[in-house]
């Protein structure tokens, strides 16, 4: 959420910050609630000082020659017409406040300065590449015609459990998408200082708030019944940030580099907008796996901390051989919550394209903010906003993908990156 006092401040620079990523805030519209909201204080203040004023006129009253009933009489009768008042403009102020908050709570994150302009994913631009796509000398098949001719992808059984954008995985194949999570989280804890963390896989209304998912992506998530209110996770980001809800953190507690958590988790989405996007195979799914990055760093740390994490990300897809390109997102394309995201897109030769296997990105002070999620600063002793960042490292799924059709081989085998192999029991190969 931003910050109400800088929107006060100047409305129309946020107005013009916020046109970068296609958002039109309507500062008329914000002017005129937070006048409201003033009104109504103002109101309130002078009510309450009328009710002080009047609470010491019994005195005054009887010194006029008035009775002591007559006087209380004539106090609680005026005592009474400004209570009616100060609860109608105290009702009033609420009122208002609320509206103030939904109109925050739906504003996206003011991107960076360095974001570049655009409206869409054509206006991305690439910052670096590595490695070299694969070249093949027989003719590429994408990871369903190589999973299914193993016989260990099995979308029509999943159909048939679940319903579409659902997968099984038999053998060999499931155990390499293990070893890529096996594999991801002993990289990230053992090279990267992240502390790992398991969490709940279904939360509260509260915590998607927090993140940003609420209110304006309700759509996207899987709601289960009930009164309670609880949602499957669109995302680790949700649990794992939540950890610093209404908390605060002192000094030492963020150590050099701020909290580091590495986790890994299903991840569910409807997938909202994207029917007809992705149909075949396991690039979008309702149900996948993710090893999810999070840090909560000090402000000045932000920018070095995404650069960090981005690192770390790319450092999976180095030590799995896959040739990857890095995009930093335009504008119109960063995620609601961020303030500067990288993309890392993967080759796919069945698809003869690069396509996206994790999202970094700094959010600012923008999640702490809706979560109260704060420091201790030493030199002020007085708690302050912290930052907060986090990435896919990386999505398990797509990676699975990206090792099946970069890694096949003429006879239809898949031949496992060495990294992996300690975690498939010394095989070179599964199929074949």
């Amino acid at each position: 959420m931003l910050d109400i006092k800088a929107v006060r401040q100047d409305p129309d620079a946020i107005a013009q910050a916020l046109a970068k990523r296609g958002y039109s805030f309507d500062v008329a519209q914000f002017t005129a609630l937070d006048a409201r909201r003033k009104q109504a204080d103002v109101e309130s203040q002078a009510l309450l000082a009328e009710r002080k004023s009047a609470s010491k006129q019994i005195g005054a009253l009887i010194g006029q020659g008035m009775s002591v009933d007559d006087a209380k009489a004539q106090v609680n009768e005026t005592l009474e017409k400004i209570a009616a008042q100060l609860e109608e403009r105290t009702a009033q102020a609420r009122t208002v406040q609320a509206e103030l908050e939904e109109l925050l709570l739906s504003m996206p994150n003011v991107p960076a300065e360095e974001v570049p302009e655009g409206l869409s994913e054509e206006d991305n631009q690439e910052v670096s590449r590595w490695g070299d796509p694969a070249a093949f000398d027989f003719e590429v098949k994408d990871h369903v015609a190589l999973g299914e001719a193993l016989g260990e992808m099995d979308f029509e059984t999943a159909g048939k459990i679940t319903g579409s954008r659902f997968n099984v995985m038999y053998g060999d194949l499931a155990r390499l998408h293990r070893a890529l999570i096996q594999f991801m989280l002993n990289l990230h804890t053992t090279e990267h200082g992240y502390r790992e963390i398991y969490v709940p896989y279904i939360v509260n209304r509260d915590s998607l708030r927090g993140t940003g998912q609420l209110p304006k992506f309700e759509e996207d998530l899987f709601k289960l019944e009930g009164e309670e209110g609880y949602y499957l996770i669109p995302t680790a980001e949700v649990p794992v940030t939540n950890v610093a809800r209404d908390r605060i953190f002192e000094d030492a507690e963020l150590g050099e580099e701020g909290v580091r958590f590495a986790c890994h988790t299903p991840c569910f989405r409807s997938e909202a907008g994207s029917y007809g996007r992705d149909t075949r195979g396991i690039i979008r799914q309702h149900q996948f796996e993710k090893v999810e990055l999070v840090q909560m760093v000090r402000p000045s740390q932000s920018d070095a901390a995404l650069e960090a994490l981005t690192g770390h990300a790319e450092t999976v897809l180095q030590l799995l051989g896959l040739a990857y390109r890095k995009i930093i997102l335009c504008g119109g394309d960063i995620g609601f919550s961020a303030r500067k995201t990288y993309d890392l897109e993967v080759w796919l030769p069945a698809q003869d394209t690069y396509r996206e296997i994790s999202s970094c990105s700094n959010f600012g002070d923008y999640q702490a903010r809706r979560m109260q999620a704060r420091w201790r600063n030493p030199q002020t002793g007085k708690p302050e906003l912290l930052h907060t960042l986090n990435g896919s490292g990386l999505a398990v799924g797509r990676t699975l993908v990206a090792i099946m059709e970069n890694y096949q081989q003429a006879d239809g085998s898949i031949a496992v990156p060495e990294v992996l192999r300690q975690y498939m029991g010394g095989s070179e190969a599964i199929g074949g």
